[in-house]
């Protein structure tokens, strides 16, 4: 017996709960768990239900199409442990959070590999047992340095490429290749504070609370679909280095946070939002 993930997305319409259910019952598969949300702004239904039982799934996906309307996507994911690479630059408190969180059971994931343009995160690596490529941007162009990325990251096909405090801004080229399985953590409550140095920015506006902000990644700077947010109270007493402190807490959380969802398959992405079921 084996469990899957059933995830839907379609136009709305009626009986859709019933038809889908109807089809797993066809198939003699157990519905463990159903969640549903009806976007109607956008007309949109989106299904997530785990399933289990003895899968034919060309003959459950066909049956799928044929009942669903037109403009339809559906997907049925193994319960199989996900595969990720990480980007890092300089900075540890994101990496390393996920790194002890999935070595002890917080995060269940395999980290096939971590890449950084500089060689400063490989000694923290090297302690876990995983592969380390350090690929320097110094003396490239944008687009020579993502190409030599690319294909260190290539080997090891992951299912989703994480930016761990990356510092560099992507080119379309490289986003489109990692279409909607980039995720990055933001140091700000986006939409604020787009950019470079935003707890300097928040310093600067006299904030109250300071915040950060994973999404995926798409070819506008920090406006990708937003998959966790998080803050933490601040008051005029903190200066730009004591929000960065405090802000690296919540970063790390909410990286984590986010993964937890995309990992377990909670997560739909359309119209530049997420769906992300609890």
């Amino acid at each position: 017996m084996e469990k899957k993930t059933l995830l839907t997305d379609c136009p709305d319409s009626k009986g859709l709960i019933a038809q889908i259910t109807n089809i797993c019952q066809k198939h003699q598969l157990n519905i463990v768990k159903n969640n549903e949300f009806v976007d109607h702004k956008h007309s949109r239904f989106f299904m997530r239900t785990e399933i289990e039982g003895y899968f034919n799934d060309q003959t459950l996906l066909a049956d799928l199409d044929f009942s669903l309307p037109k403009g339809s996507s559906r997907s049925l994911i193994s319960s199989k442990k996900k595969r990720i690479v990480i980007l890092v630059t300089k900075e540890a408190h994101c990496l390393g959070d996920i790194l002890m969180k999935s070595t002890y059971g917080g995060i269940d994931v395999e980290i096939a590999a971590v890449i950084g343009n500089y060689d400063i995160l490989e000694n923290l690596v090297s302690k876990f047992d995983i592969p380390y490529h350090t690929v320097s941007h110094e003396g490239l162009s944008r687009e020579e340095h993502e190409e030599k990325v690319m294909e260190a990251i290539a080997p090891y096909t992951p299912d989703y490429v994480i930016l761990a405090k990356y510092m560099r801004i992507l080119t379309p080229t490289f986003v489109e290749a990692y279409e909607n399985k980039l995720i990055n953590i933001h140091h700000s409550f986006l939409p604020a504070f787009i950019g470079a140095k935003p707890y300097q920015q928040a310093f600067d506006r006299g904030v109250k609370i300071i915040g950060a902000t994973a999404h995926f990644v798409n070819n506008d700077l920090d406006e990708g679909p937003i998959i966790v947010q998080d803050v933490a109270h601040i008051d005029h007493a903190y200066n730009a280095e004591d929000l960065a402190k405090v802000g690296r807490d919540v970063e790390k959380s909410v990286l984590s946070r986010a993964l937890l969802q995309v990992l377990d398959d909670k997560v739909f992405v359309y119209a530049n939002r997420t769906v992300v079921f609890k």
